[in-house]
Formats: C-alpha cells, structure tokens, sequence
C-alpha cells in the first residue's frame, strides 16, 4: 500500500508502506487508516466516494475492502494511532475468517452465550416500537424527531443489509451491554460462561502505544491520551486518575469507550463496577450548542462522582 506524505496531501503525493498492516495495528487503530469526517484533504472525499457512510454504508463488502485498499493510508502501519476503520476492516477478516456475516459470528460467541437477547444490527420488527428514538432541534429551535446526521446513517436499516460494521452500528439494551462488560470484571468469564483467557483479557486491558503515540494521537482536535490515558486492544485503560476526567475516572486499569450516538461503559475491575449511560443522539457540535447530549454527560459525571464517594465510605 501507499502512504500519504501528510494527512491532508493530494492522493499522489505518498510513499511506499514500510510494511504491512498486521492484526495488532487493526485492534489498536494504528493501522493508518481514519474516517472521511477527521479530514479536509482529498482523503476525506476519496473515503466518502469509496466507502460510503462512516457509519452506514450502502457499499457491498467485497467492494469496501477492495477499495479501501486502492486508498492511501495516513500514516505507516504501527507508527501512529489514528482512530478510524481499522475496526470495520477487523470486523469483514473476523468474518472471513469464520466463513459468515459479523452478526452471525457475533451472535455464536458472544451474544447467544452470555443471553444478549436484544443486541443486533437490525431490529426484528416486532422490537421496534421500544427503540429509542434521536430528538434534536431544527433550525427554528422547535424540538424534532432526527432520522439522519448529515447522511451519516440510513433512515431505516433494511431487513436484508449487508453492510455490518466492526466499527458501528449494533443496537442493544442496558440489560444487555451490562452482560457483556461483567466480562472485564470476571477476567473473562460472566456467570461460569468463559469467553475468554485471563491473559487474553488482560492484554486487551493493558496499554498498547508507546509514549510517543500517546503524546501525538489526535481525535476531533484533541489528544485524549496524551496524558493518563493508554488503549489496549479495542478499549481506553486509565493509566493515571483525574476526577474531573470522566474517561479517567475510577481505579488504574479501568477500562471504557464511548460511542458516536451517545453511549458510554466503563468497567473498574478493582472496584468491582461497571457504569453504562446509553443515549441515541449522535455526537453534533451545532446540536450541543443548543443544550442537546450536554445532560448526557452531566448525568454521567454526577452517576460517577455519587459512585466513587460511595466507593470511599465502604468499611
């Protein structure tokens, strides 16, 4: 693969991959791909043509791989974390690999063992009417139902879509997502159901990037790891505590990620706790400004802070 010579240069101006993506780049999004949104060079467009949307898309599988890998990358593989679809490219070789949809080899080992009877990417029809639907304001300032995001996500997903990302895109329950994040807690295992290797889990839960990652990985203009914050393999892991960081709250090792759409799940495996927020409105900056997600995030840190004084009066 080639490799742009900055993140915003014109698509012929790259040089050759020192070497290929591996495994490890994709589970630590150090793989030197990105999302079209992160940019205002011609890799943003060239995504967006090629790709189709960041978090639906109409493009058929054989299709996005095959041009994903036409694209340029933003950096050499394993020198820089930059958050994008190294999680969507996981996903379509964890499919491969097993010979069926993502959702299907979700569904075989880990939603159908640990009883998540309520996590996939579509919704059966006769489970609609408790989805939570996206409320923001128009531009009268009167409150609205929000189907889409700037086109970012499909009106309604179709019974038969082929498109399941890695990265994006699974509805669940709080019932459910409590299941699965029990798994940090019980080095692997939920309520004698094993999923995984305590060595496995833990070296999901370790920090993977190199100081120097850390100091220069950027996401929507910030460098959230640049100081008390590391990421394992698909996850945040607090390295130093900050209580009025809400990613760095809780014990060191304390694992978490929020998510476009308003979600958030932190496992403290020292304290035993694991907090979840889910919400359904996407992350949009005009919307904030007019008070919308802004209770999300209020709530979140005063559910933290009731929980760590809680924490600290135990006997």
């Amino acid at each position: 693969m080639q490799v742009l010579r900055s993140p915003n240069a014109p698509l012929n101006e790259t040089d050759a991959a020192e070497r290929p993506i591996t495994f490890d780049d994709l589970l630590t999004h150090r793989a030197g791909l990105t999302y079209a949104d992160f940019h205002q060079g011609p890799i943003a467009q060239a995504y967006r043509e090629v790709l189709g949307g960041d978090i639906d898309s109409d493009v058929q599988p054989d299709e996005w791989i095959a041009g994903l890998a036409r694209l340029p990358l933003i950096a050499q593989p394993g020198t820089v974390m930059t958050y994008g679809r190294a999680t969507d490219l996981l996903g379509w070789l964890v499919a491969r690999i097993e010979g069926k949809p993502l959702g299907a080899v979700l569904e075989r080992r880990i939603f159908g063992p640990l009883k998540m009877k309520d996590t996939s990417f579509v919704v059966p029809r006769e489970k609609w009417e408790p989805r939570a639907e996206a409320y923001g304001f128009d531009e009268s300032g009167h409150l609205t139902r929000r189907v889409t995001w700037s086109g970012v996500v499909i009106a309604e997903r179709p019974v038969n879509m082929a498109y399941e990302s890695g990265g994006a895109g699974l509805w669940s329950t709080v019932d459910d997502y409590l299941k699965f994040a029990r798994l940090f807690l019980g080095g692997g295992e939920v309520e004698d159901v094993h999923l995984l290797r305590p060595e496995t889990l833990q070296r999901m839960m370790t920090n993977q990037l190199t100081d120097s990652q850390r100091a220069n990985s950027s996401l929507l203009g910030q460098k959230p790891f640049a100081v008390g914050r590391g990421f394992g393999l698909g996850v945040s892991v607090v390295l130093e505590t900050k209580d009025d960081d809400f990613m760095r709250r809780g014990s060191v090792g304390t694992v978490s990620w929020p998510g476009a759409f308003g979600g958030w799940w932190q496992a403290d495996p020292k304290q035993g706790s694991v907090f979840i927020f889910l919400a359904h409105n996407m992350v949009d900056l005009a919307q904030m400004a007019k008070g919308v997600g802004l209770g999300v995030w209020s709530a979140i840190e005063a559910f933290q802070t009731a929980a760590m004084v809680g924490a600290s009066a135990e006997p």
